[in-house]
């Protein structure tokens, strides 16, 4: 099956990226700190840039920016994948099924990744109060302060959002963000 993917030089994306089976693996610290080095890895030879981003226990959502001359996110994702998998411990793998197995397909990520273009300022600004609310819409946290693994704090440092900045739970419908 060929997907249709928006894809624009230089153009903001928004991705929600899942485990396989939606295991609740991701926040453990050391694969916190591998998937950390996988994006510094993969950006160095491919550079991006990571707008917002939130890591939760079987799930991530990130807003890119690529290079003025660039489209190919779908090599950075590729690439952030495989070594994350090729890196993490065998605990956190399934038992491949006979067709994984000839596909030679891993147990650690969903296949594919919800993508979205982002189209203007609006629609970058509601995309980052996703983000950054989603932990209080999985019930992780009551506010999005009080969750480690997100780029509110930067946003915060930035005067993009005030320190209390909580959100509410209708600040974006959820249609179309790829949950």
């Amino acid at each position: 099956m060929r997907y249709r993917r928006s894809q624009t030089p230089g153009g903001s994306y928004f991705f929600t990226v899942v485990t396989y089976r939606r295991r609740k693996f991701l926040c453990e610290p050391d694969n916190v700190e591998l998937l950390r080095t996988a994006f510094r890895t993969v950006k160095s030879i491919h550079p991006f840039t990571i707008d917002a981003f939130v890591l939760l226990p079987e799930h991530l959502h990130c807003i890119w920016t690529l290079p003025a001359d660039d489209k190919n996110y779908s090599m950075r994702w590729n690439a952030i994948k495989n070594y994350f998998t090729r890196h993490c411990s065998d605990r956190y793998r399934l038992p491949a099924s006979p067709s994984q197995k000839r596909k030679r397909a891993q147990t650690i990520w969903q296949p594919r990744y919800w993508e979205h273009q982002i189209r203007d300022d609006l629609d970058f600004e509601k995309h980052c109060d996703y983000v950054h609310w989603n932990p209080v819409k999985h019930g992780l946290v009551a506010s999005p302060k009080d969750w480690p693994y997100s780029s509110f704090h930067r946003f915060v440092n930035l005067g993009i959002y005030p320190p209390n900045w909580g959100g509410y739970a209708g600040c974006v419908e959820d249609d179309g963000y790829g949950e």
